[in-house]
């Protein structure tokens, strides 16, 4: 295949999970993205200024004329659906694909079994709400036109949630745990490959980016935080329900190749380095 030929625009391309994809896809496809407050992305000329709740998604569209849209916006709800309804727009009328990334919270009022593709959403939190309102829309769309990408707990370096361990061992202060709560995970590494994977063969449909084993939130935060360096952790224990429930999105249907799977005790054995 040669370089740069599919043309990307990754919406949010200056977010944690947006600008990991960027750095992934630069080199191999003709790559734009959005930022809203960076200064950092001014001069890039690949980077387009976009304020959600101001701008219209449509001129940036129509400037860049992608192949496939990512979608890894964060921000105002209300102004989140609208951007939304604009990108269906446009995918009607053109020959581009939509690749929204969602959540394992589709299924956060789910909690006695892990969640599968195909199984209907759910969700208690405004978050899910909003991810599986947008993934509503899309489902109306042509299939061919959309894939759904759910992804659980990202860890990795540089994530915001190993960051804020990070701060929280070093200021002293309790991390909370919820015991009780069963959950798949993923790293921003083999995320950003398993999108460019699905990019490459033109994918679509509903996959769900975790690991594919599944560990108990409070273990998994223990292993990670030993990871971390020499602390002494306080944990703070949060019991939400008396009984075991699940937040995990599972592949049973849209299976990754091997290479291309992970399990939680590689993410905390290989992935998680101290600086």
């Amino acid at each position: 295949m040669h370089k740069k030929t599919k043309k990307i625009l990754i919406l949010g391309a200056s977010g944690f999970i947006g600008n990991s994809l960027y750095k992934e896809l630069c080199n191999y496809f003709d790559t734009y993205g959005t930022y809203y407050s960076k200064k950092s992305f001014e001069n890039n000329k690949r980077f387009f200024h976009y304020d959600l709740e101001e701008d219209d998604i449509f001129k940036v569209v129509e400037k860049v004329k992608p192949d496939f849209i990512i979608s890894s916006l964060r921000g105002n709800f209300t102004a989140q659906v609208q951007a939304h309804i604009h990108l269906m727009e446009y995918l009607y009328k053109h020959n581009c694909k939509l690749y929204f990334i969602s959540s394992a919270n589709v299924f956060d009022a789910y909690s006695k079994f892990p969640s599968y593709e195909n199984d209907k959403t759910l969700s208690e939190s405004i978050y899910g709400r909003l991810k599986i309102r947008i993934e509503n829309m899309m489902m109306r769309m042509p299939k061919s036109k959309i894939a759904i990408l759910r992804v659980p707990m990202v860890f990795g370096n540089t994530s915001p949630r190993v960051k804020e361990l990070k701060i929280l061992l070093e200021s002293n202060e309790p991390i909370e745990v919820f015991p009780n709560l069963i959950i798949n995970v993923t790293n921003d590494d083999r995320l950003m490959q398993q999108v460019h994977y699905l990019i490459n063969q033109d994918k679509y449909g509903i996959f769900h980016l975790g690991s594919t084993d599944l560990v108990h939130h409070e273990d998994f935060i223990k292993e990670v935080t030993k990871r971390l360096g020499n602390y002494h952790p306080i944990f703070k224990k949060v019991f939400t329900t008396n009984e075991d429930r699940y937040l995990a999105a599972l592949p049973k249907k849209n299976k990754l190749p091997k290479n291309l799977r992970i399990t939680y005790q590689e993410i905390i054995d290989h992935h998680l380095m101290v600086d």
